[in-house]
């Protein structure tokens, strides 16, 4: 008799494009997810024949090609898959006729690019600080940027409450109260947190670049990547962990 081949659940909700691992194991453990209608363990292992569902809704595996989006997000809009906690979701938001989730976040009160897909093996490869992928942001503060700012900017910032220092970065000043900074890690409101620890408080904040991917749609919209720009992403992921990405183009959709 052949092996069956088994694979994790949470494995599973990410291959299919329901939701990323982090978010699949967060759905396991508040006991949302059953196999063949029993609720199981973390880390549980299913059989190509079990029946996997979320919130009683069954979830097929099917062969769709992957969706990968470019979205500018406008300031006010949550990066959330919780469409029943944040009503002004990026989910809703975007109203993409196939489910897909922003690969890592974009703060409420920030605006700019960020990715979208349903293939939850790409999320660790792109936001995983050790393989330092670029995301590059322009920000403006409340006061005339100093060259000492700069400095200890791209110098690191500590942060008390993480235990830890920011990885050097690149910070240019553009303007009297505008600068532009490139990070490779991605702390929770890591440039807002910097500058205040300055004494300096942020006005606006735009991410304007993921690695290769650039902005260049209106605020509020979104698009595919286009073939050039996977086939730059998948070298610059060569070396990465995790999954390779497929190639998948589509035209822009809004």
């Amino acid at each position: 008799m052949a092996d069956v081949k088994l694979k994790r659940i949470n494995k599973f909700l990410s291959e299919v494009g329901y939701c990323s691992r982090r978010e699949a194991d967060k759905l396991i453990e508040a006991g949302r997810v059953t196999i063949n209608g029993i609720v199981p363990e973390m880390g549980t292992k299913i059989a190509p024949d079990d029946s996997v569902a979320v919130d009683g809704e069954t979830i097929k595996n099917t062969n769709d090609p992957f969706v990968y989006l470019a979205f500018n997000k406008p300031v006010g809009i949550v990066c959330t898959t919780d469409t029943s906690v944040e009503k002004d979701n990026i989910i809703d938001f975007i109203k993409y006729p196939k489910r897909i989730f922003p690969i890592g976040r974009l703060d409420k009160p920030s605006e700019g690019l960020i990715l979208l897909t349903d293939d939850g093996d790409i999320v660790n490869k792109i936001l995983r600080a050790s393989n330092n992928h670029e995301k590059e942001y322009i920000v403006t503060v409340d006061k005339p940027i100093s060259q000492t700012f700069i400095q200890r900017m791209e110098g690191g910032i500590p942060l008390a409450d993480l235990n830890k220092t920011t990885k050097k970065c690149k910070v240019e000043k553009l303007g009297t109260y505008k600068f532009k900074i490139i990070l490779t890690q991605g702390l929770n409101r890591q440039i807002r947190r910097m500058c205040d620890y300055l004494n300096y408080e942020v006005q606006t904040l735009k991410r304007v670049r993921i690695m290769n991917i650039k902005i260049d749609m209106p605020v509020g919209e979104y698009r595919e990547l286009t073939k050039e720009e996977f086939k730059e992403l998948n070298t610059l992921l060569e070396d990465s962990t995790k999954t390779f990405l497929k190639n998948n183009t589509k035209k822009s959709t809004r």
